[in-house]
């Protein structure tokens, strides 16, 4: 199919549409650029690129225009009435994509979703031309109107799936609770589209998720059980990418699968180092991180494709594969190359540190009941003495940080009296 698409007068929003097209399996004609100040009601663009692309189109005999923004379903209805071929906004790209990616039951009821509710405003288009349906015997009865049926009958269907969905967000519940029953931190990997989640994913836990170099690789959440170290296991999510002006029908159709995001211990903020828009990318992904009420997560910014980097040394040395720290010490941001797994132990050990604070000394007076902590304690290897006082107690010395402490004594039902700060001197 030939393609003819209208962009915001940037290198990246072009690029960018360009992969869109690509990866909805278009043939991308030609690309055409305008300036808009101030959208013209009936047409987003002005009457005269209105008129410049109708000769293009009749010229190329195209087949589809794509328009890199959302429009008004008039909007969408004058310019195909004015060019003569179907006209497509970047929300229904965009939809377009994720109904070619949906592998899971779950999936594609998200993504039938948001195309229902993206269809339910630009019914008028298809159905104008009909007028009301007669009743009687020859007359004009009190019948409805085609629109008013489809509009209908899209509800019945939009409040179906809404009942699927609530029965796989009950499911999915359960298997949070579970994942909370066993004390392990969730770690989920959130970034702007085609920025290599997949590609860190896989490289973390040696998993065989789909990874490719297209937008919106991934859509359904993967999750993994995997170790960062000797005793200290974590759950890894991989996610659905952002991406700039993401249509507000898929976030409210993945709802249930941003919750994960929402959920999660830390978040993973994965960003491609090599782009030259990079620092605007971190914003988009943050805008969408305020709007499902996941701002409040902890993140660890991680640099991806280092390789890709300008002057990137084929050993990809220190330089390039490296932590930056804050004030306190604490990791903010690591540079990595996944696809490379160069700086991966770079990265586990600030996921260590930000899971488990820095390791210090405490001593836990635990009672005869506790037994399956100290078992936990022992093989996470951060017992250093153990006794009993004269009441029956157990008394362990351990180092470690605060945070996993807290946690796993939570996990267990255990009071914070039986934590006394400082070690054994305490």
């Amino acid at each position: 199919m030939q393609v003819h698409t209208t962009a915001a007068p940037d290198t990246q929003g072009a690029q960018e549409l360009r992969e869109l097209g690509h990866s909805a399996g278009l043939e991308i004609d030609a690309l055409l650029q305008a300036r808009v100040r101030k959208p013209d009601p009936r047409y987003f663009i002005g009457p005269g690129k209105v008129r410049e692309l109708a000769e293009i189109v009749a010229a190329q005999h195209l087949q589809l225009l794509i328009v890199n923004h959302a429009l008004s379903p008039a909007q969408e209805r004058n310019l195909e009435r004015q060019l003569g071929c179907r006209v497509l906004d970047r929300i229904g790209l965009i939809l377009a994509i994720f109904a070619r990616r949906a592998r899971t039951f779950e999936g594609k009821l998200q993504v039938e979703l948001a195309q229902l509710r993206h269809l339910s405003t630009r019914l008028v288009r298809g159905w104008s031309h009909l007028e009301r349906q007669k009743g009687g015997i020859g007359l004009r009865g009190p019948g409805e109107k085609q629109l008013e049926t489809d509009r209908r009958l899209i509800q019945e269907r939009i409040r179906h799936i809404d009942v699927s969905l609530e029965r796989v967000s009950r499911r999915r519940q359960l298997s949070k609770k579970a994942r909370r029953r066993a004390g392990l931190p969730v770690l989920s990997l959130v970034g702007y589209t085609n920025a290599g989640k997949s590609t860190l994913f896989n490289a973390m836990s040696g998993a065989d998720a789909f990874a490719h170099q297209q937008l919106f690789a991934t859509l359904d959440p993967v999750f993994r059980r995997i170790a960062l170290n000797p005793g200290n296991d974590v759950i890894l999510v991989d996610t659905v990418g952002f991406i700039r002006d993401l249509p507000h029908e898929l976030v409210a159709a993945f709802r249930a699968t941003l919750e994960e995001t929402r959920d999660a211990d830390l978040l993973l903020h994965v960003v491609d180092a090599s782009a030259a828009d990079r620092d605007d990318k971190i914003a988009q992904v943050n805008q969408v991180l305020a709007g499902i009420g996941a701002s409040e997560v902890p993140q660890l910014l991680v640099m991806n494709k280092t390789d890709a980097l300008n002057g990137a040394l084929p050993d990809l040395n220190a330089r390039l594969c490296r932590e930056d720290v804050d004030a306190e010490g604490r990791p903010w941001r690591v540079w990595i190359s996944a696809l490379r797994q160069a700086g991966l132990e770079v990265l586990i050990k600030a996921l260590s540190q930000h899971l488990n604070g820095t390791p210090s000394h405490h001593t836990l007076r635990l009672p005869p009941q506790a037994g399956r902590l100290r078992s936990r304690l022992f093989e996470l290897g951060t017992v250093l003495g153990e006794q009993v006082d004269a009441e029956g107690r157990v008394v362990l010395d351990v180092n470690l940080g605060r945070e996993t402490l807290d946690r796993l004594m939570l996990k267990e039902g255990l009071l914070p009296e039986m934590l006394v700060d400082g070690g054994p001197d305490s």
